[in-house]
């Protein structure tokens, strides 16, 4: 007897199992292919917040040809200091076609594995091909993930990471140690001398001062998708090549771009979006400053879910 699809058990996909059959270089490639074949990011759904006890949740709905998915995200500021992740996820993956559920996907594990793969989209084209110095603002699971996924596209041969607890930051580095990456503690005044700096912390305020950064340096941003917080100065942004997922969502989530265009530090017309760096519209600039900053979008977690139905 033919069980009907809807009465079978829905797979569920482990945080163990994601790694295993996603690399962060898969990811990275599943991510700029969706933007190489013409996805717009313009058209994917807005990222929706909804207020929920001691913080918030996001849902994040995409369409992607044949296949549709949903994350709900919860964020709890407060978690790290109970010991739990600030922020949690569900995944479920639907065909197009029926809209049946055909997957449930540890969601913290899938936002952990696209958020630096489409940082290192990014950064694969505004890095310097020579870049070997990387600081990395951040001791959390993004900040670690940002490391493997960077280390994966250049040469690095001085990591530096700084953070604002000893007892995270000696984690971190032994999580990256066992992972075969040396990491060393970095402190504000190693900026200048990177070739590679990124953002990966909760920070309401700038982090370093815009004076820090050389010309050439490419600088990743993903730490808030809130429009009141930045973790870069606005004045860094002023004359920078500034490269957004959509520019109308990095109006919408992006502090670090609302405030620099409040400011008047940058206009919206000169953010650059990312399918036009990946489909070669526009390219590194040796002699400016070249800035990633990245909200997080629905359509990458789906890019990445997606995968998991052709990567055993």
């Amino acid at each position: 007897m033919t069980v009907p699809v809807h009465s079978a058990p829905l797979p569920f996909v482990t945080a163990d199992e994601v790694r295993r059959r996603i690399s962060v270089d898969t990811a990275r490639e599943l991510i700029a292919a969706q933007l190489r074949a013409g996805f717009d990011p313009a058209d994917d759904p807005h990222r929706i917040p909804i207020d929920a006890g001691s913080g918030h949740l996001l849902l994040m709905p995409s369409v992607l040809g044949q296949w549709v998915g949903v994350k709900i995200a919860s964020v709890a500021p407060g978690n790290p200091d109970r010991g739990l992740p600030r922020i949690q996820a569900t995944y479920m993956l639907m065909d197009a076609d029926t809209l049946t559920p055909r997957l449930l996907v540890d969601g913290s594990a899938l936002t952990e594995l696209r958020t630096p793969a489409t940082s290192a989209v990014a950064c694969d084209r505004l890095a310097a091909e020579d870049a070997r110095t990387l600081v990395v603002f951040g001791t959390g699971p993004q900040a670690i993930e940002h490391v493997v996924a960077l280390d994966a596209i250049r040469d690095l041969a001085e990591i530096r990471i700084i953070g604002r607890s000893r007892g995270r930051l000696t984690s971190a580095l032994e999580i990256l140690s066992a992972r075969g990456i040396t990491a060393e503690e970095g402190r504000v005044e190693d900026v200048p001398d990177a070739d590679i700096v990124v953002c990966a912390t909760s920070a309401s305020r700038p982090l370093f001062d815009a004076s820090l950064v050389s010309v050439g340096t490419c600088v990743i941003a993903m730490g808030s998708h809130e429009p009141d917080l930045r973790e870069l100065p606005g004045a860094l942004l002023s004359g920078a090549q500034v490269v957004v997922e959509d520019r109308a969502a990095a109006m919408r989530e992006a502090g670090d771009i609302v405030l620099a265009v409040d400011e008047g530090h940058l206009s919206v017309e000169d953010l650059v979006p990312l399918a036009d760096l990946v489909r070669g519209r526009a390219a590194r600039d040796p002699q400016r400053v070249n800035v990633f900053k990245g909200t997080g979008m629905s359509w990458q977690d789906l890019a990445v879910a997606s995968g998991l139905m052709t990567h055993s």
